[in-house]
């Protein structure tokens, strides 16, 4: 499954559903195949996810010191691996933008 966001304010954009789903998570918003992020609640949707991504950055940094003691080169898994900063870019950029228009985003499956 696919989540696409869509705003009248910017391009549409396209998520694997488990990556949708953690932003609508940490958004305080049920992943369901259809909903909407109102203009008025995107302040809000903005906030938790800065601090979402705040906590996933925080997480990241105590386990590579923990492993640092252990390990001088990164796996090779750990240079792939997208950062949830990385992920919700493009999702907050649609929201700030929309917030600035007066649109909704919605999104659907």
């Amino acid at each position: 499954m696919l989540y696409k966001f869509k705003s009248r304010a910017t391009a549409d954009l396209i998520l694997l559903e488990p990556h949708g789903r953690r932003l609508l998570q940490a958004m305080d918003k049920e992943p369901a195949r259809q909903g909407i992020v109102t203009a008025a609640q995107i302040p809000a949707a903005v906030a938790a996810l800065e601090a979402a991504v705040a906590a996933d950055e925080r997480r990241r940094a105590q386990a590579a010191q923990a492993d640092g003691a252990q390990e001088t080169e990164p796996e090779e898994s750990e240079q792939d691996t997208v950062t949830l900063r990385q992920r919700a870019a493009p999702f907050l950029d649609m929201l700030r933008r929309s917030a600035a228009a007066g649109q909704d985003v919605v999104w659907g499956a």
